[in-house]
């Protein structure tokens, strides 16, 4: 009863002032009653807790508030936020880049996980095909995102064990990881840095991407 009575009272006095009918508050106060209403409108259900959909990291806050301003970060405050995110990718501990391309290409297949239906055991999805063109054999792909069809082959990555090789191998690891490290505001979701995938799923899908033997290279 509390919070409806909060809401309606926010909402009203928000409504109000959009009418003209009462005095503006100020730019912190109406932040503070979105912040308000934001936080009684969301609860925890399920595996999907309500404080992952409402608290922002630094990084979202810059490039949210850059998409409302409708222009991009300044190049100084962007070059701060890769750094940062890059700074923060976890390598592989066991030194190993690439898993089995095999279960890299069911995990871009998948777009399951971190729903409140989701049972937390349950391995999430990485749902590539939603941005990307990977294997030609699939014909439903997104194009928000590049294609990735001969991702290791067009940068003649022959043994993605090799010293050769390495700047590519390590940069997509990084950007599956972190795609904040290399693009601010990017699209990509932070897959590795955010728990979405785990470091071994990021392995399949390093795999999926480079191994030669992967229908992706072929």
């Amino acid at each position: 009863m509390k919070n409806s009575l909060k809401i309606t009272l926010s909402v009203s006095a928000a409504a109000a002032v959009v009418a003209g009918c009462a005095v503006g508050p100020s730019g912190v106060d109406l932040d503070r009653l979105t912040a308000d209403i934001v936080k009684a409108s969301f609860r925890d259900q399920g595996i999907v807790k309500a404080a992952s959909l409402i608290d922002t990291d630094e990084t979202n806050k810059a490039c949210s508030a850059a998409d409302a301003a409708g222009k991009p970060l300044d190049d100084a405050k962007a070059k701060a936020i890769e750094a940062m995110n890059l700074k923060a990718v976890k390598w592989p501990t066991d030194g190993k880049f690439l898993g089995d391309w095999k279960e890299g290409e069911k995990l871009a297949q998948s777009g399951r996980g971190l729903t409140w239906t989701d049972d937390a055991r349950t391995p999430n999805g990485g749902n590539c095909y939603n941005c990307h063109q990977i294997d030609k054999k699939e014909i439903s792909f997104g194009t928000i995102g590049p294609s990735l069809y001969n991702y290791g082959k067009l940068r003649g990555v022959a043994d993605p064990a090799s010293a050769a090789a390495k700047p590519i191998v390590e940069y997509t690891w990084g950007k599956v990881w972190n795609s904040k490290a290399y693009n601010a505001c990017s699209n990509m979701p932070r897959a590795g840095h955010m728990g979405i995938l785990t470091q071994a799923q990021v392995a399949d899908i390093m795999a999926l991407l480079l191994d030669p033997k992967s229908p992706v290279n072929q």
